[in-house]
């Protein structure tokens, strides 16, 4: 049967075609652009999200799916940014079959995305498939992987390669600047920590959150606030089609908030869609970055 694919652990970075009046052309210039970008404040929180099946065609072999996706970020720009997310998904297959993927991942971003620790483990049925572990590290001309799991191995990214928070920022960045459509490469250590995906985001018009001030329930936390709807589409170079297009792995879209929370998800994987609500949403305190 088909299982989600590992590299869903993106934890939120996240397209189609580009929208905008004015657009970023090429990963450098994001890159190139990152210093200011890091001046947009995330705030720390935990999120849960019921995630169930949404459309589907017959050849996905899928009957039914139900899961839930916890994402816990903390940290500030000072400190560096630390996530551990988790993606546990139920799969029912057309013959009766069923089958439980359990992907758990954590990280730990240095401050101005100097380095990126990862671990990354996946579980079907309880068993232990695939590990993932490794530091990257920013140098002056490329950045540098040391893997450690599925084996020690050492090898080179571009240097305009995004980190997932670094790609977070950069978001935001264009969002609040009113540019519609984005370009970047990301590393995030998914599968064996060797690939480097290829992205493209477009970002919708800023809206006001439909959640009223006094509201009850998970989301009350975003009364007041702007969020863009935004879809990624993730890209592996390695793959393409007979024809020589790239075709994206998949594709999520969310609500992203301007203090950095997702909403309304949807991951497309081509022939099954997988749709998430927040069911709890808990804010930590924020830390003050001192002054300079």
């Amino acid at each position: 049967m088909q299982c989600v694919p590992k590299s869903v652990s993106l934890t939120f970075r996240g397209v189609l075609l580009a929208l905008a009046a004015s657009s970023v052309a090429a990963s450098g210039a994001v890159a190139g652009n990152m210093g200011s970008a890091a001046a947009y404040k995330l705030v720390p929180h935990r999120a849960v999200y019921d995630m169930k099946l949404g459309d589907m065609e017959e050849q996905s072999g899928i009957a039914g799916l139900n899961g839930r996706m916890v994402y816990d970020f903390s940290g500030s720009a000072c400190e560096g940014y630390s996530v551990n997310f988790r993606f546990v998904t139920e799969f029912q297959d057309a013959n009766g079959g069923s089958q439980i993927t359990d992907l758990q991942t954590t990280s730990f971003e240095e401050p101005k995305a100097a380095g990126y620790q990862f671990l990354s483990k996946t579980f079907v049925d309880q068993e232990l498939v695939e590990a993932t572990r490794g530091t990257a590290r920013a140098g002056t001309g490329t950045k540098t992987v040391e893997l450690k799991e599925p084996s020690e191995k050492s090898l080179e990214i571009g240097r305009e390669v995004l980190f997932p928070t670094e790609h977070l920022l950069a978001v935001l960045k264009s969002a609040d600047e009113g540019v519609h459509f984005l370009a970047a490469d990301i590393y995030d250590g998914a599968e064996t920590g060797e690939k480097v995906y290829a992205t493209t985001t477009v970002i919708g018009s800023r809206t006001l959150s439909p959640v009223k001030p006094g509201a009850k329930g998970p989301e009350a936390p975003l009364s007041g606030l702007h969020y863009w709807p935004v879809t990624v589409a993730y890209f592996d170079p390695a793959e393409e089609n007979a024809s020589g297009e790239l075709l994206p792995v998949y594709q999520l879209s969310f609500w992203l908030y301007e203090n950095g929370i997702s909403g309304k998800l949807k991951l497309d994987y081509g022939d099954f869609t997988i749709q998430g609500q927040m069911t709890a949403l808990e804010l930590y305190d924020e830390v003050e970055c001192p002054r300079h």
